[in-house]
């Protein structure tokens, strides 16, 4: 083979890997729409219908999934972005190498969610390490009073999980920002005799929101679709949207996998919809620095 064809096709080769893991995404994601619709031909049904999101939209479990899936993602987007925030400011103050504030942020990142579950529960579980501490200085009556992570209808342990893996992330996309505004701006106002505190949310944070508005949706995203987080923390009575699907879809009837197709083209089209809302965010973006 000539180094000139080889340099053409080298590319394409490369591109090669990537190309079948997206044919094969996409071919279960039109399977699984289609079978929303009621069209599955291995169960004999070609004939596309509306009863299945009809029945959807009657369901109260459904409804009540939704609901839950927007609380849990609202609160494990919230808490994280106010402690990432907070990170950001504390690490742009921080006398240190800016590949050492990076290195910090980024050992959390490393560390897979299903860890950190693992990691909640040992500590904050209704026997976890903490309700052995408070026992043993007399604060709790019995280390089974303390309120356990698993099943806690607040979802108090499923934000614990979100907030050490998103508030690294959240801080990653920020800080780079504050560090390089820190030094511009804040000097100059702190000259003309703003405070510190003042001059962070009038001047740092607002330039910093679109990137924090940006990660936001992501882990919004993130947090409404989760599985595995939910499936071992959250109460046994109340389900997610990822949850009932997937139970859905463990039903013995194999005909009632259109339904679980059908709830999980409800969270597509959510997940859509916060999709387009970030591409309208990063847009805005980059005009505003076309413009700047």
């Amino acid at each position: 083979m000539s180094p000139k064809l080889r340099k053409k096709i080298t590319p394409y080769l490369l591109l090669l890997p990537a190309t079948v893991l997206l044919l094969f995404f996409l071919f279960g994601l039109v399977n699984g729409i289609a079978q929303s619709f009621g069209i599955a031909p291995f169960l004999g049904m070609t004939e596309p219908t509306l009863d299945y999101f009809a029945r959807a939209f009657q369901d109260e479990r459904i409804l009540n999934a939704v609901g839950y899936s927007f609380y849990l993602a609202i609160i494990c987007t919230l808490f994280p972005v106010i402690g990432a925030i907070a990170l950001s400011a504390a690490l742009t103050r921080l006398q240190a190498g800016n590949n050492m504030k990076l290195f910090a942020i980024n050992l959390p990142l490393s560390v897979a969610h299903i860890v950190v579950v693992v990691l909640v529960i040992v500590m904050f579980g209704s026997s976890g390490m903490i309700a052995r501490v408070l026992y043993a200085l007399g604060i709790i009556e019995n280390a089974n009073s303390f309120p356990s992570v698993i099943g806690a209808q607040s979802g108090w342990g499923i934000v614990l999980v979100f907030m050490f893996k998103e508030i690294p992330y959240i801080a990653l996309c920020t800080l780079a920002i504050m560090m390089n505004i820190g030094k511009r701006y804040s000097e100059a106002a702190i000259v003309l005799g703003a405070s510190p505190l003042r001059t962070f949310f009038t001047i740092t944070l607002p330039l910093c929101k679109t990137a924090i508005m940006r990660a936001a949706l992501v882990v919004f995203a993130f947090a409404f679709g989760s599985y595995e987080i939910p499936f071992l923390l959250a109460p046994s009575r109340q389900s997610t949207v990822a949850l009932l699907a997937f139970f859905e879809f463990q039903n013995n009837d194999i005909a009632n996998r259109c339904y679980a197709m059908t709830i999980i083209a409800i969270m597509i089209a959510i997940t859509l919809v916060i999709a387009i809302i970030y591409f309208i965010l990063m847009n805005r973006e980059r005009k505003e620095l076309r413009d700047a």
